[in-house]
């Protein structure tokens, strides 16, 4: 499969076609691993100017929809609020590699894939 890399224009326009599907996100942070089971029930973007520190992130997408997390040693629990939020910094690498989205940033990587009911 080839891998490309995408404008964040393009990625939301590929992504905002996954509507109403049932997602998997992942997160790999240094050690730590999430896996997300999400009915992606819409896409939006959000902008926090009043940030206290440089930890929280300026622009954020938030991925909206009721979900299940599974952490490091744990059975998946709901998530504590129906959306899930990954924080993108101007440096951020979206791809695509025609089945999955990867989105590279300076603390994480994220996954984000279809899931098949069977």
């Amino acid at each position: 499969m080839k891998q490309q890399y995408l404008s964040v224009e393009e990625f939301n326009e590929l992504l905002q076609q996954w509507n109403g599907e049932k997602i998997r996100i992942s997160k790999r942070e240094l050690h730590d691993y999430d896996d997300t089971l999400m009915e992606l029930n819409s896409i939006s973007y959000s902008r926090d100017t009043r940030r206290i520190d440089d930890y929280e992130p300026m622009h954020a997408l938030q991925l909206n929809g009721p979900g299940k997390i599974h952490t490091d040693g744990q059975d998946f629990q709901q998530l504590p609020s129906a959306h899930y939020e990954i924080p993108l910094e101007d440096s951020t690498l979206y791809q695509f590699n025609e089945s999955k989205f990867s989105l590279i940033t300076d603390r994480a990587t994220y996954t984000i894939e279809l899931v098949s009911d069977s």
